[in-house]
């Protein structure tokens, strides 16, 4: 088959809806594509454990310890699978991990934010999670058929964190004056790097049209934006959380709420490095991921010996 008769192929499936196979030719840049952004999600999935494991020992009733302890897990068996998923593209997972921490590799910017109160903690799972979620449900219908397959088990878990982020802001607007202020502190702090997790503008995005075409991506960083504020802003509404935005509105002509302009600045900044918490996670993720090695080594090595074990039987 001639390399025009493959690309023709592959178009063909594209088309049809159907999905890339890891053993299925490909054009070099879709590789490059898919690997990238399943490459930052994973990252993104390990590096966002960082902000809530501080919270593990002063979650405020066993109850809330169990449940944060468990969505915690939840996130390193996601960055597993995506790691996974990624590697069928010839990717070896040492390099990745090499590739982040050389600052190659990028992760989620919302997680170089602080996680300053327990209040922070029920934000990140309502807002954090919620964003996470408008965006992975599309992904379950991506052309590259591993990653679609992780997103189905990925979604259904961020399902249940976005219920316990939720539940942590209804209970503390149930609660005290105190309780109150400190749910409104961290709505105002998480409400703008939670809409910028969509991604720059549709027309100011350099990925968006090609992954768009390769359907990788299913719909645009705006149209997700639009559904996570349209859903977000009712949900603040019945807990009685103000959205600290003075130019939002619902739109009565396009039956959507509209929002004052978000600051790129500050999101460009933090992507660049330079926010609160850049240097804190990775130099966190550098220390124990080198603290680990013994334990890599050591699976290597009983794996070698069971290898040795199966071929002398």
């Amino acid at each position: 088959m001639t390399e025009e008769e493959k690309l023709e192929q592959f178009n063909a499936t594209i088309e049809k809806d159907g999905k890339i196979e890891p053993n299925d030719w490909m054009p070099d840049q879709y590789r490059k594509t898919v690997l990238r952004q399943m490459t930052q999600h994973a990252h993104s999935e390990v590096i966002g454990m960082q902000p809530e494991g501080n919270w593990v020992l002063r979650a405020p009733t066993l109850r809330a310890k169990k449940i944060l302890l468990a969505k915690i897990q939840d996130e390193g068996g996601h960055g597993l699978y995506l790691y996974s998923a990624a590697e069928t593209l010839g990717e070896d997972r040492s390099e990745m991990i090499q590739q982040l921490h050389d600052g190659k590799a990028k992760y989620s910017h919302i997680f170089n934010y602080p996680t300053l109160n327990w209040a922070d903690i029920g934000a990140i799972g309502w807002l954090v999670d919620g964003a996470a979620i408008v965006n992975q449900v599309s992904l379950q219908r991506t052309s590259y058929g591993p990653y679609a397959r992780a997103m189905v088990r990925i979604c259904k878990e961020e399902s249940f964190h976005q219920r316990q982020g939720y539940e942590i802001m209804a209970k503390m607007m149930n609660g005290t004056d105190a309780q109150r202020e400190m749910a409104q502190d961290a709505m105002n702090r998480w409400w703008w790097p939670s809409l910028m997790m969509f991604g720059p503008h549709d027309k100011d995005s350099w990925h968006t049209q090609e992954s768009m075409r390769w359907k990788i991506k299913r719909a645009s960083n705006d149209d997700l934006r639009q559904r996570f504020i349209d859903k977000t802003v009712d949900q603040a509404h019945v807990i009685e959380l103000t959205v600290p935005d003075k130019d939002l509105k619902f739109n009565e002509e396009t039956k959507h709420w509209d929002i004052g302009p978000i600051n790129w600045d500050e999101f460009w900044n933090v992507v660049k490095g330079n926010g609160l918490c850049n240097h804190k996670r990775m130099a966190h993720h550098i220390q124990f991921h080198n603290e680990g090695k013994w334990v890599r080594d050591a699976v290597i090595q009983y794996g070698a010996k069971l290898n040795e074990q199966i071929k002398m039987n």
